[in-house]
């Protein structure tokens, strides 16, 4: 029996919570391939509360769902979906006992069985990040989640992976924040060097000007097209209306 359990594979789709070493990857990175060789469409991955660029010691409470894949308890049995987060820096937080550290890795979290139960039918999970001490830069975040059927093995199960950076706020209160939404689980997240600041691609509010000056130049030009159009051939015209005019005058009395 001993040998038997050595020689059964090790998934990561458990109903305590996924995370660690898969296929030489951690499983928010890998993804849940237990569960499927590639990800899919199908499911969406969607994490909201995140900030636009994140300040030393801040707080920020975030709302993950899976949504998509197999209806919740189609497969007989009590679970639904789940997941697994990672994040470069900062620290990780359950909020309530849907969540937990997954081996009280700060930088990792994972659900509990009630959150991947189907009494969680929406496939939602509330948790808190805490930013780091400032100078860290980009911090990248990983997500993998999945939908499951709840029956036995992982037949009809679905997953899908979410990553993308957050940039240190350059100075000032940042409070806004975004839902961030997956897109092709199968294109690599962006590093580091390829994340380009906001202030670093033009030349901020001058561009803002030079596109009302080009608005106001085609409203002028327009202006100076119809008086050109109206006075410029004033002569002509004058001529043409008189004329006209006669024309009328002489079509009323009758006289040719």
């Amino acid at each position: 029996m001993a040998l038997i359990m050595l020689l059964l594979p090790v998934g990561s789709s458990l109903p305590s919570g996924i995370g660690g070493i898969q296929n030489g990857q951690d499983v928010a990175l890998q993804g849940c391939s237990c569960h499927g060789d590639e990800p899919t469409r199908s499911v969406s991955v969607l994490l909201d509360g995140v900030p636009f660029a994140w300040e030393e010691g801040q707080t920020y409470p975030l709302t993950l769902q899976v949504r998509g894949g197999p209806s919740v308890g189609s497969g007989g049995q009590d679970y639904s979906a789940g997941f697994s987060m990672m994040v470069e820096a900062g620290s990780l937080a359950p909020v309530d006992g849907n969540t937990q550290n997954y081996q009280d890795n700060n930088t990792r979290l994972t659900h509990t069985s009630t959150g991947a139960g189907i009494d969680n039918s929406e496939r939602i999970w509330n948790l808190e990040w805490t930013a780091p001490s400032s100078g860290e830069g980009h911090i990248m975040f990983y997500v993998a989640g999945n939908s499951v059927n709840g029956g036995e093995g992982n037949q009809g199960d679905m997953w899908n992976r979410l990553a993308f950076p957050v940039p240190e706020a350059g100075g000032g209160s940042l409070i806004a924040t975004t839902m961030i939404l997956d897109g092709d689980g199968n294109t690599e997240p962006l590093s580091e060097e390829e994340v380009v600041d906001l202030h670093h691609m033009g030349a901020k509010f001058r561009a803002h000007w030079l596109g009302l000056l080009g608005f106001a130049s085609v409203i002028a030009t327009i202006i100076f097209c119809g008086f050109m159009l109206r006075y410029g051939l004033s002569g002509h015209h004058k001529g043409r209306s008189n004329l006209l005019q006669l024309r009328i005058r002489l079509e009323r009395r009758g006289d040719q």
